[in-house]
């Protein structure tokens, strides 16, 4: 297959179809909309714009129970019938196809000519880690919480006990919007002053990622306003906007801060084994495309579930050397304690960001000491040492509460 062509795989569910009819019926109908009855002279116009099957994988159980029969599909798109923009391709893939019974789109093979439109991250890995000065570890981010109704000085003082537990990034939460009690420029000025305050005792660089919100129209110059008033990250709901508002942001050279992408959302999307998009290319390889720098994804250990070998391909999307684009920072997220640090650190190795919100703020000795139990549990499993051995050492009082808080794995 030559480099002008985008190629599709899907999984199909239909317990009698005809799948190699079906796979033809597709590559046909998303692009020149029928063949067989168009005159020779017509076809040979037509050829560079005709789908092209390159697949057709049937699994097919013995004495396979309804509902069990599937295939996998792989349709090659011809660049020449789409602009270079992911909402192009999607629609040309999977618009109308999506709503064709039992069918999910698993997979993206971007021609070499269609990723050249994209940049890809501004900052990714190796960015986000030279701003932070952070190299041999992983990094660890706090959320914030109770946001709703509070007041400035509410948020500074929540900021600030974050920040002094030793965390490298701080994220709104993605629920907080435009409010009259903390409008975007103060906010940013509030929790930046807070962030220089805990860095005079901590010694410690810091990134807030600011919640980036308005109409689609506003967005560029409200993430400006959040850069001038000393805005550092900035936390972005992708899915609610689509990838080409996060591509816009990304390749705009005056929004030079690294972007954050949010998976709210996804669960609309991802987790059904017969409809949707499959989580590593809806969380992966498209957010990164996009130029997502850091992407947020449910963890396998915690309260929202995704299956761990779905966890890793999200990651492994992220950071595939085959896309042609910096890779993007992993952020496996939801119901993590510093109990589940060896885990994390194990599976997703040092290129990875702690994340956790109930697991710092929740700590019986408050916020501060909830960040601190996370370094002190990521140092002991970098050092390979067991979480209660480290716990029992003078100093690491914050991680042996929470071992006792929330237990732990290894």
């Amino acid at each position: 297959m030559s480099n002008n062509y985008c190629i599709a795989t899907y999984r199909c569910h239909d317990d009698a179809a005809d799948f190699h009819k079906k796979a033809q019926g597709i590559a046909v109908g998303l692009t020149v909309g029928s063949w067989t009855e168009l005159p020779e002279a017509r076809k040979a116009e037509m050829e560079k714009h005709l789908g092209r099957v390159i697949s057709v994988t049937v699994h097919e159980p013995e004495g396979f129970a309804p509902g069990e029969r599937y295939a996998d599909l792989q349709i090659a798109y011809p660049d020449v019938n789409f602009s270079r923009d992911i909402p192009a391709l999607l629609v040309t893939v999977f618009g109308k196809l999506s709503m064709d019974g039992r069918i999910k789109l698993l997979d993206l093979d971007f021609s070499s000519d269609f990723a050249s439109a994209f940049s890809g991250p501004k900052f990714g890995i190796q960015g986000v880690r030279s701003l932070l000065g952070v190299q041999e570890r992983p990094l660890l981010m706090s959320i914030f919480k109770s946001v709703i109704g509070h007041d400035l000085t509410n948020l500074r003082e929540q900021f600030y006990l974050q920040a002094l537990g030793g965390v490298d990034l701080i994220k709104d939460d993605e629920i907080l919007f435009e409010n009259p009690l903390t409008p975007l420029e103060q906010r940013v000025e509030a929790c930046m002053g807070a962030a220089k305050q805990a860095e005079a005792e901590t010694g410690q660089k810091l990134l807030y990622a600011v919640n980036l919100t308005g109409p689609t129209s506003q967005l560029a110059a409200n993430a400006k306003r959040a850069i001038a008033a000393g805005a550092n990250a900035i936390l972005f709901n992708t899915l609610a906007y689509g990838y080409d508002a996060l591509h816009e942001l990304s390749s705009n050279s005056d929004i030079s801060v690294p972007i954050a992408a949010h998976p709210a959302l996804a669960g609309a999307l991802y987790p059904s084994p017969h409809y949707g998009i499959a989580a590593p290319l809806l969380l992966g390889k498209l957010m990164r495309l996009a130029g997502a720098d850091l992407v947020l994804f449910p963890s396998p250990y915690g309260s929202v579930v995704m299956p761990k070998e779905e966890n890793l391909a999200v990651q492994a999307a992220l950071i595939d050397p085959a896309l042609p684009v910096r890779s993007s920072f992993p952020v496996p997220s939801a119901g993590i304690h510093p109990g589940l640090t060896p885990l994390i650190l194990r599976d997703f190795g040092h290129d990875v960001v702690v994340n956790a919100g109930g697991g710092i703020h929740g700590h019986p000795q408050g916020t501060a000491a909830g960040g601190l139990a996370f370094r002190q549990a990521i140092a002991a499993a970098l050092s390979s040492t067991s979480l209660p051995d480290a716990a029992a050492q003078q100093g690491n009082e914050a991680l042996k509460i929470a071992i006792d808080t929330w237990g732990y794995k290894e």
